[in-house]
């Protein structure tokens, strides 16, 4: 059981040493500037993470923004307010979706949301918020609004779930690694995958999740290759950054209280 559980942080440890020697050919070559530069051109090896920092950040606020009001709305309903007939079944429901892949999402989002956003939601806001800066340019349905509800969509179930455990105050154990917004393949599909920084969210944009995925078979030259697994380390640090935060929440709100019986 000991090996059991060294292996864990030796995989954790192979991992963070693999991505730090794999990104050191761009780490001396950029330096910080890395993380602030916006040039992405492989063919004369000059590389910037910054298009993808902003639309990881700019999708992931989108995403919560819409998915944590109804997430926790639907952990209130089910714990507090749901008959006891139905809790069970809203809350299977709900819980399987997340166990749809999110290749699968993505089709969903490319055959039916883009269409509903580029025919009605988009010139919609155009009208009626254009005058923000943040819904303008043409509807073309991809980009970062449609990332930002797709990603909403998936991780409902993960922050229903975190929610009602905390309302709950169940074992500690039981709330651990937490992985809302790590769904990539589904984004990839509807962000629109272009390397540029755009305050529209009509416009298309890039995470750096997304940027990994596409690229990353293509990346013939080494600091292209280093500079793919840099962006891949600076998001395995926010990961762990975030897990923390999480833990400290949840901590701050059961403070280690443990889970009440339920008949």
């Amino acid at each position: 059981m000991l090996a059991c559980a060294l292996s864990v942080l030796a995989l954790v440890g192979l991992i963070v040493y693999e991505l730090v020697t794999k990104s050191s050919l761009s780490w001396h070559a950029f330096g910080w500037k890395f993380f602030f530069r916006s040039e992405w051109d492989p063919v004369n090896d000059q590389f910037g993470a910054l298009p993808f920092v902003y639309g990881t950040l700019v999708s992931s606020a989108l995403a919560l923004l819409i998915a944590v009001p109804l997430a926790i709305g639907v952990a209130v309903y089910i714990t507090e307010m749901s008959p006891r007939w139905l809790r069970g079944a809203l809350a299977f429901t709900t819980e399987l979706l997340a166990a749809i892949p999110s290749v699968i999402y993505g089709l969903w989002a490319i055959f039916v949301l883009v269409p509903l956003l580029r025919q009605y939601v988009q010139p919609f806001l155009a009208r009626s918020l254009g005058w923000t800066g943040l819904f303008e340019g043409p509807p073309y349905g991809i980009g970062m609004l449609a990332a930002g509800i797709i990603l909403a969509i998936m991780v409902v179930p993960i922050i229903s779930s975190i929610t009602r455990e905390v309302m709950t105050a169940v074992p500690q154990q039981q709330r651990e690694a937490v992985l809302a917004l790590g769904e990539t393949m589904a984004v990839t599909m509807v962000i629109g995958n272009r390397p540029e920084i755009a305050k529209s969210l009509f416009a298309p944009g890039y995470t750096m999740a997304s940027v990994i995925a596409n690229e990353f078979s293509e990346a013939t030259g080494d600091v292209y290759l280093s500079a793919l697994v840099e962006v891949g380390l600076a998001l395995f640090i926010v990961t762990i950054i975030v897990n923390i935060l999480a833990q400290f929440l949840v901590w701050t709100v059961t403070r280690g209280t443990p889970a009440r019986s339920h008949a």
